[in-house]
């Protein structure tokens, strides 16, 4: 077992991404139960839900389990563009017999400055917290750190992965442009160098210290063993878990993954003002036809995102809604959670068994040459 998984106490390389909004508490402790480590979403949740959910999970299992944090830099209104993004809504509100919202909200407290949930956090322990879209101030770690709690954050590339490390966080999350929903840059107006899994994985690997985690279009067991043979430490899959009965998925969203629809994907600011991969539909349409700049800041622009999908779906359209999905989308089956486990792990040991015997044919095969 290697250094990540036993200070964390899980015993499969397989961890179910916290996918804000589709992971719940059962699908978490599925995941724990079978072996992984199941992961909540408590980014969009305010402190005493983001303690109910913990809660859940503890109810139906007694394994470790990560809980995710958001800590994006607080949105500043700028009241002229977000007025222009509703005029631009508009007529898809009218269309849909809906009226779109009079004036835009800032949806979601960032971790960096909700008190309450690092209260709560302190007083809960869970065994592993996690940050995406950066990281929160210098004491908020330390104040995790001394309250035993291992701590990841998500990189998009080495300058990231290395203030991680400076930070004192424990493991870094590999997110590779293939992955789905929101990406994890943590400035979003600076230059993207968009690199895949496969070489941010390998590159972090070869410069950090601390263990890699890698993310991105994975989707089953032999992309498990690619990853591991890179060096990660462990590996972890979101868009995999979406059509799981214990994911809080609708019904749009799973018909679409399970569809030839999951073959195309996106990435789009439309949505939240974040750039996220969704599966190609109406919204993200519509966002490729938006000028540069107009989308309000994230997640100002995702009250907008949100009431238009609930008068989509009110309206019986499904096209409108944030189905966050990877490249190997069409790779997603429609399983229990803990089954799924049991199939990524065969995979797994078959794909790292093939590649075991490849190498011994080849030793082999030079050593009669």
């Amino acid at each position: 077992m290697n250094a990540l998984l036993r200070k964390i106490g899980f015993s499969l390389p397989i961890i179910q991404a916290p996918m804000a909004g589709v992971s719940t508490p059962a699908m978490a402790a599925a995941v724990s139960n079978s072996g992984g480590l199941g992961s909540i979403g408590v980014g969009a949740s305010d402190a005493e839900t983001a303690r109910g959910m913990i809660a859940a999970v503890r109810a139906a299992s007694d394994r470790p389990f990560n809980v995710n944090l958001f800590c994006n830099r607080p949105a500043i209104a700028d009241r002229p563009r977000e007025a222009a993004w509703l005029a631009r809504l508009a007529p898809d509100f009218l269309r849909l017999g809906a009226q779109p919202p009079a004036e835009l909200r800032e949806i979601y407290t960032s971790f960096v400055a909700d008190d309450a949930k690092l209260t709560m956090l302190l007083e809960e322990r869970p065994k592993v917290v996690s940050f995406h879209f950066g990281l929160p101030p210098a004491e908020q770690i330390a104040a995790l750190r001394d309250a035993g709690i291992v701590l990841l954050a998500t990189a998009t590339s080495l300058n990231e992965a290395q203030a991680i490390a400076a930070a004192g966080i424990d493991a870094v999350v590999a997110q590779g442009f293939e992955a789905g929903g929101h990406r994890g840059v943590f400035d979003p107006d600076a230059p993207d160098d968009r690199l895949g899994t496969i070489a941010l994985t390998r590159l972090l690997v070869l410069r950090l210290e601390l263990p890699v985690i890698a993310a991105g279009g994975i989707m089953d067991g032999a992309g498990i063993a690619a990853c591991l043979a890179l060096g990660a430490s462990a590996v972890q899959l979101g868009t995999a878990f979406v059509a799981c009965p214990e994911s809080a998925a609708d019904p749009g969203y799973r018909a679409a993954l399970l569809s030839s629809a999951s073959e195309h994907t996106v990435m789009t600011t439309a949505i939240s003002g974040r750039p996220a991969r969704c599966i190609a539909n109406r919204f993200t349409a519509l966002g490729e036809q938006a000028e540069p700049g107009m989308v309000p800041a994230y997640p100002i622009a995702y009250d907008a995102g949100k009431a238009l999908n609930t008068a989509a779906k009110a309206a019986g359209e499904a096209g409108f809604g944030a189905q966050w999905a990877g490249q190997a989308a069409v790779l997603a089956r429609s399983l229990p959670a803990a089954t799924l486990v049991a199939e990524l792990r065969s995979e797994m040991e078959q794909a790292l068994s093939r590649l075991a015997e490849n190498l011994f044919i080849n030793q082999e095969g030079e050593q009669g040459a």
